[in-house]
């Protein structure tokens, strides 16, 4: 899908416009993730984002405040209702499981998106890599043609050198160990 790019207005003092349009292609991405979340994922994300405020610790703060207070008899003209807390423990438990399962819920969301950020950079970086050891080669036979002996000729006949990501990989695991 490819997409019309509207005319680029001046960059913002210190920013290419390379880096605008990538700022730019990053928010419409996240804008678009957004967009194609479905209605149980936007539910888990809202709740926890709502459980997450200190709004949430003021409600909580107020009725459990409130429901102690009462139940202890401190409160004239309200009559006790759960004078051993067991209601309010049981409440509480309930509440808990909820909230941890919609917050689990979020962070599986949130660690996928994290993966795919991670595959994204893994990939640019291999990239990278490939781009700068063909420069390197590059720049090794133009100073072989002219006749330069660069100071530094080991790393830079190292550095034209592809490397295996997963040699790599199979070399950390093995350190790991």
């Amino acid at each position: 899908m490819t997409r019309e790019l509207a005319p680029n207005p001046a960059p913002s003092p210190g920013l290419t416009p390379a880096l605008e349009r990538n700022i730019q292609a990053l928010v419409d991405r996240r804008k678009r993730e957004l967009s194609e979340a479905t209605t149980q994922q936007k539910v888990a994300d809202g709740i926890t984002r709502f459980t997450g405020s200190m709004i949430f610790v003021y409600l909580h703060l107020a009725v459990f405040g409130f429901w102690i207070v009462a139940n202890l008899h401190l409160v004239p003209g309200v009559p006790a209702w759960d004078e051993s807390f067991v209601v309010l423990a049981m409440i509480a438990s309930v509440e808990a499981i909820f909230l941890s399962t919609f917050v689990l819920i979020s962070q599986n969301r949130m660690a996928g998106e994290a993966d795919k950020r991670a595959d994204l950079d893994l990939q640019i970086s291999l990239l990278t890599e490939h781009e700068l050891t063909q420069v390197v080669t590059l720049l090794n036979q133009m100073a072989k043609q002219m006749g330069v002996e660069p100071d530094a000729k080991p790393e830079l006949r190292d550095a034209s050198k592809d490397i295996a990501p997963e040699k790599v990989l199979d070399k950390i695991e093995d350190a790991q160990r």
